[in-house]
């Protein structure tokens, strides 16, 4: 197949440049690919949003908004100690008035009927396995994943081989820590300029609570326990309509700790005395986990190369100090577009970005999260500097070294008591969380995490870090076991898999590959 633009991945990022094209230049041929099985089903943030970029998108959107879409009313932000908490005083940034919490998983088919309706082609559940580059070293579009394959990688009775998707511009919109994003990235040399991208494991919880203990429009977050100092963290409620709640934990990786365990974090936060109370006799309706693109400014790397450009997420356009991507994903997709539109070509798009409004708004908090680095309480003295300068600062800290080179050896490292309490609230373990995320995977087929070499995770892995990928992954898909033959040998339970890519983020010897499976496997997040 062959289209003027094909754009990978239908998150707000990808689909904001396909609608936005359609507006310009309607005579395009553009095309979506998503992996997930439909538009939404792999979409996953807190999500409370800044409108302003979406209404200037769309405006009509607010006559016909996502399933939710709760206006912000109030918000906290609390330091938690093993049995209470200190009120903190709300910094610029984390004010949300006229801001909306919504489902990403329901905004984004949204997005993909505008875009339908305009004649752009979505096609869900076609996964972009490779790029493809023409003779001139350029990038010529994308190679979908062949479907069928037995789990020995041989072509099973109903092979399909993946075809091709050629296009004369492709926008990468994969979101944190893409599988193409992370090929092009190497083979363009594009973070040759900037630090490494820093990222952070989100897990979320969709709750339905009994009647009358949510507050509508109330957000609510808290830093440290039962995280130590050192480990940089933090929670979130979101009250939503009809009696339920967005319950969230996100955990820095460039945690030093090699027995942290950042799943069962989230699941001791909920049993803090002043969070089990709103949570007790409630059910959990949906979870899932994705890592987020936390590096900010220092991290962006360069965004053009010959026939492609990377946007959203896979540019790391993530706000953390506010907790807020997807205004910056619209934006960025929309900058695109009307970047191609005019001049028809991936190049000065990355000079574009960074001069541009989502660009400088990146600059002016870049040195908020690098100060975490040394611990929570000079990250926090940072954060007040910076505001009080406005992010003006002579100097922009460095997101460095890689997450996986700041783990520590289980010598090294003296892992705190973390006052770990009973639990007794849903999700009791890992595989039920894996329920709550209806992830399918065909279990004939290959898996697609590559250790690329097994043998360092017996030896070497046990005793220098314990084997941390049983730690790290929220999804139970790295176990230890037993070989029937008194050895020890790694099981992989790809079937388990939340496309959450902490394993290819975080393995202390960087030999985790994460790649695509077949086109609409993985999760299911069409509320959260």
């Amino acid at each position: 197949m062959e289209y003027d633009i094909t754009i990978v991945g239908a998150g707000p990022a990808g689909l904001s440049c396909a609608i936005r094209l359609k507006q310009l230049k309607p005579e395009l041929n553009i095309c979506v690919l998503e992996k997930g099985s439909a538009v939404g089903a792999h979409s996953l943030s807190g999500a409370v949003i800044e409108p302003g970029p979406l209404d200037a998108l769309l405006p009509e959107l607010r006559q016909s908004p996502p399933g939710i879409w709760v206006p912000a009313k109030r918000d906290e932000l609390r330091l938690l100690t093993r049995k209470g908490s200190f009120r903190l005083p709300l910094p610029p940034h984390l004010h949300n008035a006229g801001n909306f919490i919504t489902s990403l998983g329901l905004l984004t088919p949204l997005l993909a009927q505008k875009a339908e309706a305009l004649g752009v082609d979505v096609f869900a559940g076609f996964a972009a396995a490779a790029p493809l580059f023409n003779e001139d070293g350029a990038v010529a579009g994308v190679q979908l994943g062949d479907m069928g394959l037995e789990k020995n990688g041989e072509p099973g009775p109903n092979y399909a081989p993946g075809p091709e998707v050629r296009a004369r511009v492709t926008v990468i919109a994969e979101g944190a820590r893409g599988s193409l994003a992370k090929q092009l990235i190497r083979r363009f040399n594009l973070q040759g300029q900037s630090c490494p991208q820093t990222y952070a494991l989100g897990m979320k919880e969709l709750w339905q609570l009994p009647p009358g203990r949510v507050e509508p429009g109330l957000i609510q977050h808290t830093l440290g326990w039962p995280l130590d100092s050192r480990t940089y963290g933090g929670s979130f409620v979101y009250h939503l309509d009809h009696d339920r709640v967005y319950v969230g934990y996100v955990v820095g990786l460039d945690y030093e700790d090699p027995r942290l365990k950042p799943f069962e974090a989230f699941q001791q936060f909920k049993h803090h005395p002043e969070v089990k109370p709103l949570l007790e006799g409630g059910e959990v309706i949906a979870a899932g986990a994705r890592t987020i693109a936390a590096g900010g400014w220092q991290s962006i790397p360069r965004l053009e190369m010959p026939g492609a450009l990377l946007i959203g997420d896979s540019a790391g356009g993530v706000n953390l100090p506010k907790i807020k991507g997807v205004h910056q994903a619209v934006r960025s997709g929309m900058l695109a577009a009307e970047h191609l539109a005019e001049t028809g070509s991936p190049a000065g798009f990355d000079a574009r970005w960074r001069a541009s409004p989502g660009g400088q708004e990146l600059r002016k908090v870049r040195n908020f999260k690098p100060g975490f680095k040394r611990g929570l309480w000079f990250g926090l003295a940072n954060s007040a500097l910076e505001v009080v300068t406005g992010g003006r600062t002579p100097w922009t800290l460095q997101n460095q070294p890689e997450d996986w080179q700041r783990l520590r050896r289980l010598d090294e490292y003296h892992s705190p008591d973390r006052g770990w309490v009973e639990r007794t609230l849903p999700p009791r373990d890992r595989l039920a969380s894996v329920f709550l995320a209806s992830t399918t995977h065909d279990e004939s087929q290959p898996a697609h995490l590559k250790v690329l070499d097994p043998s360092i995770c017996i030896e070497r892995c046990t005793r220098e870090y314990g084997n941390p990928c049983q730690n790290f992954c929220p999804a139970n898909v790295y176990e230890i076991v037993d070989d029937g033959a008194g050895g020890r040998r790694l099981q992989i339970n790809a079937a388990n898999c939340v496309h959450c890519k902490a394993c290819d983020i975080k393995d202390p010897y960087a030999i985790i590959n994460w790649t695509t499976p077949e086109g609409g496997s993985g999760p299911n997040y069409q509320t959260l």
